[in-house]
């Protein structure tokens, strides 16, 4: 059953992996999950491995001062605290939800679409994105799903899904 949130600010982290430290890498992310499910106002977290070395966070707040309490907690501590874990400094970009879908199934899938978008048509991008809601509502392998804006203007689409079976449904469907 989805949820109906007020979800209205996240945060994207890309983080690379310092040559050799995959695994302490991933180790320090999954050990993430317990601070993240202490703070109340972390209403969405997940940590991604985009590729060997190549990994990213996209977390989700009700409100500008759940993503603050977040950016000055447990989480960015002890990525600072294991900062020899890391090729180069995390990127962390603030994020506007336009719309989301949150069911809290579990994943093992995602999707991140980035869309650069002219000024004069980011308002009709987020128009587009927020009707989308409508058609994944209806898609039950979609297990959470992020209408976004970065801050430089792009938009975008983080979604997760239960499994490969899940994610080919929604890109096909």
């Amino acid at each position: 059953m989805t949820t109906t949130t007020t979800t209205t600010r996240g945060l994207f982290a890309t983080l690379e992996s310092a040559p050799g430290r995959e695994d302490e890498l991933e180790q320090l992310l999954v050990a993430a999950r317990s601070i993240v499910d202490a703070e109340p106002a972390t209403t969405s977290w997940f940590a991604l491995r985009m590729g060997r070395g190549e990994y990213g966070i996209f977390d989700a707040f009700p409100d500008d001062a759940g993503r603050d309490a977040h950016l000055g907690g447990g989480v960015v501590a002890a990525m600072r605290e294991h900062a020899d874990l890391f090729e180069d400094e995390p990127q962390i970009e603030k994020v506007d939800v336009l719309a989301d879908k949150i069911t809290g199934g579990e994943v093992t899938k995602g999707l991140l679409l980035r869309l650069p978008i002219k000024e004069a048509h980011r308002d009709d991008a987020a128009t587009f994105l927020r009707e989308g809601q409508g058609v994944v509502e209806q898609e039950p392998a979609t297990t959470d799903w992020f209408a976004i804006r970065f801050e430089n203007g792009d938009h975008g689409v983080f979604d997760v899904f239960p499994d490969p079976k899940g994610r080919r449904a929604h890109l096909t469907g």
